[in-house]
């Protein structure tokens, strides 16, 4: 088990301090060095630039993505750590020099982030050099354990909310496993569908990004989970009709259009191409692929038979 010490901006931990977040995106200012170091679940904390050389405090890992600004400001809104797309754009450019409108940055999606009290801040870790400008991984068996029982100290001393450690540990649940246990967020939900279609949608195939969106198969308003399983992507229009009941997928992966489409629109034609083709585009992983027992659902109580 590994654990990666981050570095980050006084600025973006104090904002999502105030917010106290259900997930955060740990952004990169460029999305051109890929983040590999950890598996889903393991912990990612917060060291604040010098001189402020502290852990301040942490989340856990669910993945990582390279996503436009606006993408990212759409996934994550405030839990970015800014204010506005405005602010995460000027953010960037402070960073990392770009004439991009756009600029594709790299997101590490964290859940169940935990924010320590100023007294409870723990120093950097001995050794730590001022030239580490991105961060640092520690072996939990070995270096990072002091780090990591410091780390927990705090929490614990600080009565802070979070997700357990001691349950982490002690259940060791980590990669595929820890993303179909763990409290996942709606920006989660978003970027782990996205990468799971590689970016193309399920039923046309479309790869135009920002044309592309997640769809809760149950909805989270019905206490559908923000898991893959309970997620296609979706061209926008194939989502709003999906969502309206007009469009389904069956548990057999076929798609079926409703009358009613034609009935209460007088139009329709594109859709119909669609209607009995299985899907064209489907997840690598089996695990991702939708769930029968969701795909049966959305038959029976959202679609216009």
């Amino acid at each position: 088990m590994k654990i990666w010490v981050g570095v980050t901006d006084k600025e973006w931990f104090q904002d999502l301090a105030e917010q106290q977040p259900d997930e955060v995106n740990f952004w990169q200012p460029s999305g051109t060095r890929q983040f590999k170091v950890l598996q889903p679940g393991e912990p990612f904390l917060f060291k604040l630039h010098g001189p402020d050389n502290f852990i301040v405090g942490g989340a856990y890992f669910v993945r990582y993505s390279a996503l436009p600004a606006s993408l990212a400001w759409e996934a994550f809104q405030r839990k970015n750590g800014v204010k506005g797309l405005g602010e995460l754009i000027a953010r960037v450019r402070k960073y990392h020099q770009s004439d991009s409108l756009d600029p594709v940055i790299g997101c590490n999606v964290l859940t169940s982030p935990f924010f320590l009290p100023r007294a409870r801040w723990v120093p950097a870790p001995a050794g730590w050099s001022p030239n580490i400008v991105r961060g640092r991984s520690y072996d939990l068996d070995t270096d990072g354990k002091s780090i990591w029982d410091a780390v927990r100290a705090a929490i614990l001393d600080g009565k802070v909310s979070e997700l357990s450690p001691d349950a982490l540990e002690d259940q060791r649940r980590f990669g595929q496993e820890f993303l179909s246990r763990a409290r996942l967020g709606q920006g989660a939900f978003r970027v782990l569908v996205t990468d799971a279609y590689q970016r193309r949608c399920a039923i046309t195939g479309e790869k135009t990004l920002p044309v592309l969106e997640a769809a809760h198969i149950k909805p989270y308003s019905e206490e559908g989970p923000h898991r893959v399983n309970n997620g296609l992507l979706l061209r926008s229009d194939l989502h709003k009709l999906f969502d309206l009941g007009y469009v389904t997928v069956t548990p057999q992966m076929t798609v079926e259009v409703s009358q009613r489409l034609r009935q209460d629109w007088s139009n329709g034609r594109e859709y119909y191409a669609f209607h009995g083709k299985v899907l064209s585009n489907m997840p690598q992983f089996v695990a991702a692929r939708p769930s029968r027992e969701f795909l049966a659902w959305h038959n029976e109580r959202r679609f216009k038979a």
